[in-house]
Order: C-alpha cells, then sequence, then structure tokens
C-alpha cells in the first residue's frame, strides 16, 4: 500500500486553491490528481487540516466483538452452528 503524500504538499495544493487556482489548476501545477486536491480543499474547509487519515489496521474484529455476549450465548447450547478451527 503507497504511502500518503506529504502534509506539505497538501497544504500547497490547497493554499493554491484558496488563493484562487481550480482543482484542476492546481493539481496539474504540483502533480496530484483533480480529485485529491477536491478532497484536500474540502477537507481543510470542514475540519481545518489536511493530515492523511490514518491507514491499515483491524476494521471488522471491533463489530464482532460487539456481538460477543449473543455470539458465546448461542453457542453454548448450540455448538454444532458454529465451525470450530
Amino acid at each position: 500500500m503507497p504511502s500518503p503524500l506529504s502534509a506539505d504538499l497538501r497544504e500547497r495544493v490547497v493554499a493554491a486553491v484558496a488563493a484562487g487556482a481550480s482543482c484542476h489548476l492546481a493539481a496539474a501545477r504540483f502533480g496530484v490528481s483533480v480529485s485529491s486536491a477536491s478532497r484536500w480543499s474540502q477537507r481543510s474547509h470542514h475540519e481545518g487540516h489536511v493530515a492523511p487519515k490514518p491507514m491499515g489496521g483491524d476494521h471488522t474484529s471491533k463489530r464482532i466483538e460487539v456481538h460477543a455476549a449473543l455470539i458465546l450465548a448461542t453457542s453454548k447450547p448450540e455448538p454444532r452452528l458454529f465451525l470450530r478451527e
């Protein structure tokens, strides 16, 4: 997975858009995609920063752990419903 682009580049692109350049022009000037320039500008406007969002990590276990009590309670009386590793 590629690493996020630097905060300095993001800030320069957002500054160019804020100074009146279009997202297309700013993207061409700094060598990034138009969608990135647009997203960064919107994020700067709404959240006040352009820092990259966290990457990677576990996205599924939190959803399963919320239902741990139900899963364990169901597996006790009917263990055949679940596959064993």
